[in-house]
């Protein structure tokens, strides 16, 4: 089969097209035709080695596609090894999907849908009426955070993007305002995975009992140190938040999941998928993506 595959730790440059066995599906997995694959910011920190999780090399990168199975079936999955022709899930990890929901959507609930929803729901502990303000909201996970707060109760929700054409999807998606610091308003929750200034000017805006869920640093600058007696000061709270060990609490996968499916079917929830890579463009999807240039969901399809 086709893959794409990195020897070294580097940059887009070191991902390569190659000619690869086809994986085998051991007991209690199934082998997936891949019809597309989703790319995520963590796999270029797995590319570079920065990621949290060792990895030995070669290695295919990739967590997530959708595709069918040997007995037809069309599904959503997690894996270990996604940018190829053929990947193998745990049944476990699979999800079946209608044939007419779009693959890109499909993807993006997945790790950015995920990520938004337990942003919400488990680490912000957003309450009905709150103020939330969304950063950047033109991404994956942005994109979908807008769209959830409101569902999930928010008084008003405000969107802070990098590009005017991205704080007008924001908008269109149901953001009430774009949110440029000095907030005019205290805001309850702040989502953040920028890090850098915009990270600080936050903490500064929240409200009592307020609280800034960080979930990663995208200026690549770090974040500022915390101060506890300065959070004292604002009665306010930072909250951390990584997905992968969140999603090994029970039901933490299955439920928001199905969840989201209904609301993209009744047309409440609505996932932006930037125009598809080939798989061959991987490098570019790479450096589109780091650059800030794709809006949503990016895609690799075979």
């Amino acid at each position: 089969m086709r893959a794409i595959q990195f020897s070294r730790f580097g940059g887009p440059e070191v991902l390569e097209a190659v000619e690869t066995p086809d994986p085998v599906p051991g007991p209690g997995e199934v082998l997936i035709t891949v019809e597309a694959a989703g790319v995520n910011y963590a796999d270029t920190l797995v590319v570079d080695g920065s990621y949290a999780v060792a990895e030995s090399l070669p290695l295919i990168p990739g967590s997530e596609v959708v595709g069918r199975t040997a007995d037809g079936r069309r599904v959503l999955a997690r894996v270990a090894s996604g940018y190829a022709e053929l990947a193998v899930a745990k049944e476990s990890a699979v999800v079946a999907i209608p044939d007419e929901l779009d693959a890109g959507q499909a993807l993006a609930l997945l790790v950015q849908g995920l990520t938004a929803w337990h942003l919400l729901e488990s680490a912000a502990r957003l309450r009905p009426g709150e103020t939330v303000v969304v950063h950047a909201a033109g991404g994956g996970v942005g994109s979908l955070a807008v769209q959830l707060a409101t569902i999930f109760g928010a008084g008003r929700v405000l969107a802070q993007a990098s590009t005017p054409e991205k704080r007008e999807l924001a908008l269109k998606l149901g953001a009430d305002a774009v949110a440029e610091y000095p907030l005019a308003e205290r805001a309850d929750v702040v989502l953040d995975a920028t890090g850098g200034e915009l990270f600080d000017q936050a903490l500064a805006s929240l409200a009592d009992y307020g609280r800034l869920v960080t979930y990663g640093d995208a200026t690549g600058k770090g974040l500022p140190p915390v101060d506890p007696a300065r959070l004292s000061r604002l009665n306010a709270a930072v909250v951390g938040f990584w997905l992968r060990p969140a999603l090994a609490r029970p039901g933490a996968v299955s439920g928001p999941l199905t969840s989201m499916l209904r609301l993209v079917s009744e047309g409440r929830l609505t996932p932006v998928v930037s125009p598809p890579y080939a798989l061959g463009e991987a490098r570019r999807a790479f450096e589109d993506l780091r650059a800030r240039r794709t809006t949503g969901k990016t895609v690799l399809r075979p």
